[in-house]
Protein backbone atom coordinates (compact mmCIF):
# COMPACT_ATOMS: atom_id res chain seq x y z
CA UNK A 1 0.00 0.00 0.00
CA UNK A 2 1.18 3.06 -1.37
CA UNK A 3 1.91 6.14 2.05
CA UNK A 4 0.37 9.63 1.75
CA UNK A 5 2.71 12.33 2.86
CA UNK A 6 1.26 15.57 4.47
CA UNK A 7 2.58 18.71 4.81
CA UNK A 8 0.98 20.47 8.27
CA UNK A 9 2.08 23.79 8.94
CA UNK A 10 1.48 25.68 12.67
CA UNK A 11 3.05 27.79 14.39
CA UNK A 12 2.66 29.72 17.90
CA UNK A 13 4.88 32.49 20.19
CA UNK A 14 6.22 32.32 23.82
CA UNK A 15 7.07 35.10 25.56
CA UNK A 16 10.19 34.90 28.07
CA UNK A 17 10.63 37.13 30.90
CA UNK A 18 14.55 37.08 30.08
CA UNK A 19 16.80 39.02 27.64
CA UNK A 20 16.79 37.51 24.18
CA UNK A 21 20.44 36.91 24.52
CA UNK A 22 20.02 34.51 27.51
CA UNK A 23 16.86 32.89 26.33
CA UNK A 24 18.49 31.69 23.62
CA UNK A 25 21.43 30.70 24.92
CA UNK A 26 19.67 28.53 27.68
CA UNK A 27 17.15 27.26 24.66
CA UNK A 28 20.10 25.83 23.22
CA UNK A 29 22.19 24.65 25.55
CA UNK A 30 20.92 21.30 25.20
CA UNK A 31 20.71 18.99 28.33
CA UNK A 32 19.70 15.00 29.13
CA UNK A 33 17.08 16.58 31.55
CA UNK A 34 15.37 19.19 29.07
CA UNK A 35 12.65 16.85 28.20
CA UNK A 36 11.30 16.67 32.31
CA UNK A 37 11.75 20.73 31.76
CA UNK A 38 9.00 20.02 29.12
CA UNK A 39 7.05 17.71 30.85
CA UNK A 40 7.60 14.64 28.25
CA UNK A 41 8.76 11.21 29.85
CA UNK A 42 11.73 10.14 27.99
CA UNK A 43 15.55 9.60 27.16
CA UNK A 44 17.63 12.38 25.09
CA UNK A 45 21.09 11.51 24.35
CA UNK A 46 23.41 14.75 22.81
CA UNK A 47 26.11 14.91 20.63
CA UNK A 48 27.39 18.01 19.57
CA UNK A 49 29.15 17.88 16.28
CA UNK A 50 30.50 21.32 15.53
CA UNK A 51 30.12 25.01 17.47
CA UNK A 52 26.49 25.15 15.59
CA UNK A 53 25.59 21.60 14.94
CA UNK A 54 24.07 19.78 17.03
CA UNK A 55 22.49 15.53 16.84
CA UNK A 56 19.60 14.80 19.53
CA UNK A 57 18.70 10.86 19.55
CA UNK A 58 15.40 11.22 21.81
CA UNK A 59 13.19 8.25 23.28
CA UNK A 60 9.38 9.25 24.25
CA UNK A 61 6.57 7.65 25.67
CA UNK A 62 3.19 8.19 23.51
CA UNK A 63 0.00 6.75 24.09
CA UNK A 64 1.93 3.60 25.84
CA UNK A 65 4.13 3.49 22.68
CA UNK A 66 7.73 4.31 22.50
CA UNK A 67 9.13 6.52 19.89
CA UNK A 68 12.36 7.17 18.51
CA UNK A 69 13.37 10.03 17.10
CA UNK A 70 16.98 11.76 15.94
CA UNK A 71 16.93 15.62 15.33
CA UNK A 72 19.45 17.78 13.31
CA UNK A 73 19.94 21.14 15.18
CA UNK A 74 21.39 23.99 13.66
CA UNK A 75 21.90 27.25 15.63
CA UNK A 76 22.26 30.40 13.98
CA UNK A 77 23.75 31.99 16.99
CA UNK A 78 23.88 35.76 15.26
CA UNK A 79 20.18 35.61 14.61
CA UNK A 80 19.26 33.90 17.84
CA UNK A 81 17.34 31.40 15.33
CA UNK A 82 17.78 27.60 14.88
CA UNK A 83 16.26 24.43 12.99
CA UNK A 84 15.61 21.38 13.82
CA UNK A 85 15.21 18.57 11.21
CA UNK A 86 13.97 15.10 12.33
CA UNK A 87 16.57 12.68 9.75
CA UNK A 88 14.45 9.64 11.43
CA UNK A 89 11.59 8.62 13.16
CA UNK A 90 8.04 9.10 12.61
CA UNK A 91 7.97 12.64 11.05
CA UNK A 92 10.85 12.22 8.81
CA UNK A 93 12.22 15.10 7.68
CA UNK A 94 10.05 17.32 9.25
CA UNK A 95 11.78 21.12 10.27
CA UNK A 96 10.96 23.44 12.97
CA UNK A 97 12.40 27.00 12.73
CA UNK A 98 12.70 28.92 16.23
CA UNK A 99 13.55 32.69 16.59
CA UNK A 100 14.03 34.43 19.77
CA UNK A 101 12.95 38.63 19.38
CA UNK A 102 13.34 40.98 21.58
CA UNK A 103 11.16 42.82 23.58
CA UNK A 104 12.95 46.00 24.75
CA UNK A 105 16.13 45.01 26.46
CA UNK A 106 14.95 42.58 29.49
CA UNK A 107 11.69 40.83 27.61
CA UNK A 108 11.64 38.44 24.49
CA UNK A 109 9.50 36.12 22.65
CA UNK A 110 9.99 33.07 20.67
CA UNK A 111 8.41 32.51 16.96
CA UNK A 112 8.20 28.94 16.73
CA UNK A 113 7.02 27.43 12.71
CA UNK A 114 6.36 23.94 12.62
CA UNK A 115 6.42 22.52 9.41
CA UNK A 116 5.54 18.66 9.99
CA UNK A 117 5.82 15.70 7.49
CA UNK A 118 3.25 13.04 8.60
CA UNK A 119 3.00 9.39 6.55
CA UNK A 120 -0.37 8.00 6.92
CA UNK A 121 -1.63 4.99 4.60
CA UNK A 122 -5.05 6.56 4.05
CA UNK A 123 -6.21 9.62 2.96
CA UNK A 124 -6.87 12.42 5.68
CA UNK A 125 -9.13 15.25 4.59
CA UNK A 126 -8.45 18.56 4.87
CA UNK A 127 -10.42 18.98 8.41
CA UNK A 128 -8.02 15.98 9.36
CA UNK A 129 -4.94 17.92 8.73
CA UNK A 130 -6.61 20.67 10.70
CA UNK A 131 -6.94 18.63 13.67
CA UNK A 132 -3.83 17.52 13.57
CA UNK A 133 -2.30 21.04 13.56
CA UNK A 134 -4.52 22.23 16.41
CA UNK A 135 -2.75 19.24 18.16
CA UNK A 136 0.41 19.94 17.43
CA UNK A 137 0.38 23.49 18.42
CA UNK A 138 -1.41 22.42 21.52
CA UNK A 139 1.25 19.95 22.49
CA UNK A 140 3.94 22.12 21.21
CA UNK A 141 3.26 25.16 23.02
CA UNK A 142 2.69 23.76 26.08
CA UNK A 143 6.11 22.52 26.07
CA UNK A 144 7.29 25.68 25.65
CA UNK A 145 4.93 27.28 28.23
CA UNK A 146 6.84 24.38 30.94
CA UNK A 147 10.18 25.71 29.21
CA UNK A 148 9.25 29.55 30.09
CA UNK A 149 8.50 28.37 33.42
CA UNK A 150 11.87 26.60 34.22
CA UNK A 151 13.85 29.34 32.17
CA UNK A 152 12.49 32.15 34.42
CA UNK A 153 13.52 30.16 37.05
CA UNK A 154 17.01 29.52 36.29
CA UNK A 155 18.50 32.24 33.96
CA UNK A 156 19.72 35.50 36.55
Amino acid sequence: MRMHVYSVKYGFSQRFNVPARKAFDWSTDYRPDDLSLMKIQGKRRIRKITDDAILLNETTYKNKQIVRKMKLVRLDRKHLSWSNTHVSGPYLHSQFHYRIVPIGTRKCKLEFTGLLLCYFKANLSRKKIKQIARNERKQDSSAWHHLAVAMAEQVQ
